[in-house]
């Protein structure tokens, strides 16, 4: 059953994937920013094409799909799934969590009716990282996205910052039993879902980070150089 239930939870978490906020909101304005910018349907694109608002309106859509399907997965560990209790709950409920916050990322990179091109996770991963519910990892990632951020001037730079400074924070969390996912013999698992989740962000970033080597990327309120 712990098979059926690790699918039930990547298909939730795709099928919450599927909403794209950034290009709905561009839909409603006549736009698909896909077109625009950098291409994708993310936050960062939404907000340089359709400015702040839209920004705003797209992080907050694509990171409460992470949350939702977070709490949903919590729901049914608690009520439908037989998964046990005690530490052996907790730890399994981490990796069901972690497996529907991979099929979000998965759903907002990759949604099938858009030709699977989605946008870059990174807001959509925020709200898995919320989901889990576990405070020192989730201000050790804010602050590393606001501090690299606001000295870079790199939203992306954050972004990787951040998704790298998770993985490792997480390996930490969990090899010193902080984690309930490393008190019960599934550290490994959570572990490599937790790595996937992190590398398929970064992996995004690809053309990203090759910008940033050539330091042709764009800063934070830069116009686009024609």
């Amino acid at each position: 059953m712990l098979v059926l239930y690790r699918i039930i939870c990547i298909v939730i978490g795709y099928i919450f994937g599927l909403f794209q906020t950034g290009y709905i909101y561009g839909k409603l304005k006549q736009v698909d920013i896909r077109e625009y910018g950098s291409g994708n349907a993310g936050t960062t694109n939404a907000m340089r094409v359709l400015g702040k608002k839209a920004g705003i309106i797209t992080y907050i859509g694509d990171m409460l799909k992470g949350v939702i399907a977070g709490c949903i997965v919590r729901l049914l560990c608690a009520y439908v799934f037989d998964i046990g209790t005690g530490d052996e709950f907790l730890s399994m409920e981490y990796i069901l969590i972690m497996y529907a916050g991979l099929g979000v990322v998965l759903g907002h990179n990759y949604p099938f009716y858009m030709s699977f091109k989605g946008g870059k996770g990174i807001a959509a991963s925020s709200g898995v990282i919320i989901s889990l519910f576990y405070l020192p990892v989730m201000l050790i990632d804010l602050v590393t996205f606001v501090s690299v951020t606001a000295i870079s001037k790199y939203v992306s730079l954050g972004s990787i910052c951040l998704m790298t400074v998770h993985f490792v924070s997480v390996l930490i969390f969990v090899m010193t039993g902080c984690i309930n996912a490393g008190n019960a013999g599934f550290p490994g698992e959570f572990l490599l879902l937790t790595f996937l989740f992190c590398a398929l962000a970064i992996y995004k970033h690809r053309g990203n980070i090759s910008r940033l080597i050539k330091g042709t990327e764009r800063k934070i309120g830069e116009k686009k150089h024609i």
